[in-house]
């Protein structure tokens, strides 16, 4: 008689019992994937030949512990550097070289200043230059740049503007210091090349009916001894192309070590002289001061995108995602990581929201996809299957004892 089939019955029941507690711990646990043990039978080959009908299995085998990657609950959290994954895909990490695939986005700064997990791996992605430029070659491990972002230096103002034409034509040479020289005036900021601001104040002198020079000064100095340029407008109210040369070219010298002269243009695209009272409509520069990096945030595409104190905002990376072919086909290491393995293919790598990849949020975490009410239920089942198999290792028992007992 044999023992097999109650001893397989109780190995693989214990092994069920063993998954299910393990889920049930890792309830709580931030980007855990739930196991499930799945099983075979066992069939013994006849020696005599005997056809399929006279053969009997000899029990049940664990065939596979296999994880599932269903998606969980995405909950908020306090930590701006959390990150949950909306769809499929796994972050990349990268521990001294050696590669890891994870689903748990809780992240935070090391000393050196990269993104790092709770164990120390390296989130990798796509890193950016100075001018918050991606290298999208390959990827590498994303540190967050804290230097100040460096100023630029204006190249061009715009200005949009309503000149009106019911002013009269004035004949006095012009004086910044006197209003009645001049019919209307504006200023805006002016960077130059170290980023110190300079006001830059414009002056709209009209010299007859269409026909209005225009005048600048910066830092209360005036640019040049005559008109930096002349508008000319058409009858409709339009800028007179044909007349007008644009964009004014700005030249003057700065003392504060920075390029000099410092040089942009000064364009008026737009501008219109209607019988309506002036009015600045849009006024616009290009150039900056320097700014310090007063905070970032992780966008759904998985751009890191920085803030800077001069209200200017520049990429300072992007995270990346991986998937494959095969997930369940991943090893696992432990830590909420997994690695490549020949039964998972390789490692399908982009940025959120391509292809199959899902789309990342910031500030949450994804949730483990244990269902308590399920595992429980799961749990008395396969208590019940341990309890009948020790019952037939019991009959098994009884009967041999009958045979023992035969006189």
């Amino acid at each position: 008689m044999s023992f097999q089939q109650g001893l397989s019955g109780l190995s693989a029941a214990a092994k069920n019992l063993d998954v299910i507690g393990n889920n049930v711990s890792n309830s709580n646990t931030v980007g855990f994937k739930r196991a499930e043990a799945q099983f075979s039978d066992v069939y013994a080959n006849s020696l005599n030949g005997g056809g399929a009908g006279s053969q009997v299995g000899i029990g049940t085998k664990v065939s596979a512990v296999l994880q599932q990657f269903s998606q969980g609950n995405i909950t908020a959290s306090e930590n701006p550097l959390d990150v949950a994954i909306n769809g499929a895909g796994f972050f990349r990490f990268s521990n001294n070289g050696t590669i890891s695939y994870s689903r748990n986005g809780q992240f935070q700064l090391d000393n050196l200043g990269y993104i790092v997990n709770a164990t120390g791996a390296r989130l990798t992605g796509y890193t950016a230059d100075v001018n918050g430029v991606l290298d999208t070659s390959a990827p590498q491990e994303l540190k967050i740049n804290t230097a100040d972002l460096a100023p630029q230096a204006t190249t061009k103002v715009d200005a949009l503007l309503n000149l009106d034409s019911r002013q009269a034509a004035i004949t006095a040479p012009f004086n910044l210091a006197d209003p009645t020289t001049f019919n209307h005036s504006t200023s805006v900021s002016v960077y130059d090349s170290l980023g110190n601001p300079h006001v830059m104040s414009s002056y709209y002198v009209k010299t007859a009916a269409g026909t209005w020079d225009v005048y600048a000064a910066v830092d209360g100095v005036q640019v040049g001894s005559a008109a930096v340029g002349t508008l000319h407008f058409t009858p409709a109210g339009a800028i007179d192309t044909s007349a007008t040369t644009l964009p004014f070219s700005i030249s003057v010298p700065v003392t504060t070590g920075a390029t000099s002269p410092m040089t942009y243009g000064f364009d008026f695209a737009g501008t219109t002289q209607f019988g309506s009272n002036f009015g600045v409509n849009a006024l616009s520069q290009d150039g900056f001061a320097s700014g310090r990096l007063s905070g970032f945030n992780i966008g759904a595409d998985g751009v890191i995108l920085g803030r800077y104190t001069n209200g200017r905002s520049s990429k300072l990376g992007q995270v990346i995602l991986a998937n494959f072919a095969n997930p369940q086909g991943l090893e696992p290491l432990g830590n909420n990581a997994f690695a490549e393995s020949s039964h998972s293919g390789t490692p399908l790598i982009g940025p959120p929201n391509t292809g199959s990849l899902g789309v990342l949020q910031a500030s949450a975490v994804e949730d483990s996809n244990v269902d308590l009410t399920a595992e429980l239920v799961n749990m008395i089942t396969a208590q019940r299957v341990y309890q009948a198999n020790a019952q037939t290792i019991k009959a098994q028992d009884q009967v041999l004892q009958t045979l023992v007992n035969l006189r």
